[in-house]
């Protein structure tokens, strides 16, 4: 099967080439890709989020990978070596590819069916898909009954085809997280803070959704995120995400890329509640501006004591990516009566303090564009709070056989 096609007929030597992040990646084309590479005389593809391991470190002999960090199933790329890292705001990336500042000479696509018309959705991943069809040469599409189709975008005819092959693939799915205590915690404190009628966006992974799991007394909930996963989908179903009071999309949960289970799926085909629309309309500051009471919950992997986020790397080691996590902080820190969240456990897995004195990384997201960051042991509310009542506030939320190391970074650093 991953020799449908000949991939040879349609790349050339130096082809920069796309696909789609998480559950858009088509399986078979990429498997084609990997297994017919050394015959392709050298491309490069440029990658987002992964779920799927079928492009390895070893593949870099014949293939250049370039991308936005160290995302999901691509940190093995980047823990190797091979991975070029483009730091980048998701928000950015469709114009940068519309722009040619991404080079996008093929696209592979996964694709639900044509309807009747003749026309495919883009089905569970959107985001910048959309503009790399518009900017690329060739289109090869692998065409799956079990991928679900969605409205919120632009369709793609068969006719921009360049060819396809039909599969019964699965896409990537990705079972809900069952979160741990400390995670629990964590998504108490936030839930706390989130008022009925607030719009929401929150990422991947146990966390999320904790966080989504004890919103379920909620009312007249909205979601406007990167990301809908199976936690959101049981707050649809249960009438808590309703949407109903969101200015903009009103009734429609909006998001741009499906991440979940083949429940997920079912539930999105023709779910008229739900669009999956592009990043340069998810992200766009334009478009979030006119969200009031929005709460932007994102994870990270320090915070210091001014308030900055590093969710991008440990030392030289890269473990995430910048992503939409600024662009929907920086929205949420603006919105009337809404919040920019930051959780993260208190330590790490090896019982390291992720409050730390400086950080052992980039700035992902600047102080500024922070409200509110939680850990286990609490909330840090820092709006309008002064830098000393700022690091004060953090270190009562570090865990406590952290803080009188905090506290001697404190006493120490110049004021």
């Amino acid at each position: 099967m991953t020799h449908a096609l000949e991939l040879a007929r349609y790349l050339r030597p130096g082809d920069h080439i796309l696909w789609g992040q998480v559950t858009g990646e088509p399986p078979t084309l990429v498997e084609a890709l990997v297994e017919q590479r050394a015959s392709l005389g050298g491309v490069s593809v440029f990658l987002g989020t992964g779920l799927g391991r079928i492009l390895r470190p070893e593949h870099a002999d014949h293939i250049a990978m370039r991308g936005l960090g160290g995302l999901g199933s691509f940190r093995a790329l980047a823990s190797a070596g091979v991975l070029d890292v483009v730091p980048i705001h998701g928000g950015q990336v469709h114009r940068m590819i519309a722009e040619g500042h991404i080079r996008c000479d093929a696209v592979l696509l996964l694709l639900p069916p044509a309807d009747v018309s003749g026309t495919h959705s883009l089905g569970a991943c959107v985001d910048y898909m959309d503009a790399a069809v518009a900017r690329a040469r060739i289109v090869l599409a692998e065409i799956t009954p079990h991928l679900p189709d969605t409205a919120g975008h632009a369709r793609i005819p068969a006719s921009r085809l360049t060819a396809s092959i039909q599969t019964d693939r699965m896409p990537h799915l990705l079972p809900a997280a069952k979160p741990n205590a400390v995670e629990r915690a964590i998504g108490a404190h936030i839930a706390s803070r989130i008022p009925d009628g607030a719009t929401i966006q929150t990422g991947l992974g146990a966390l999320p959704e904790a966080v989504l799991a004890t919103l379920r007394d909620h009312r007249n909930l909205a979601l406007h995120s990167g990301i809908l996963g199976d936690g959101a989908m049981a707050l649809m179903q249960a009438g808590v995400i309703n949407n109903a009071h969101k200015p903009i999309d009103t009734g429609i949960s909006v998001t741009t890329t499906l991440v979940g289970s083949a429940a997920l799926h079912r539930f999105a085909h023709h779910n008229a509640a739900l669009a999956v629309k592009p990043s340069s309309y998810t992200h766009h500051e334009a478009v979030l501006a006119r969200l009031p009471r929005l709460f932007a919950i994102n994870a990270a992997a320090q915070v210091d004591l001014t308030g900055q986020v590093n969710a991008e790397r440990i030392g030289a080691t890269i473990i995430g990516g910048i992503g939409g996590q600024a662009d929907f902080a920086r929205a949420a820190a603006r919105s009337a009566a809404g919040a920019s969240i930051i959780a993260l456990p208190a330590v790490t897995a090896d019982g390291q303090s992720r409050i730390v004195a400086h950080l052992n990384g980039p700035v992902t997201t600047s102080r500024a564009d922070v409200d509110l960051i939680v850990t286990e042991y609490g909330v840090a509310d820092l709006r309008g709070a002064s830098e000393r009542e700022r690091a004060l506030r953090i270190m009562a939320i570090a865990a406590p056989t952290a803080r009188d190391m905090l506290e001697r970074a404190l006493k120490e650093s110049p004021r």
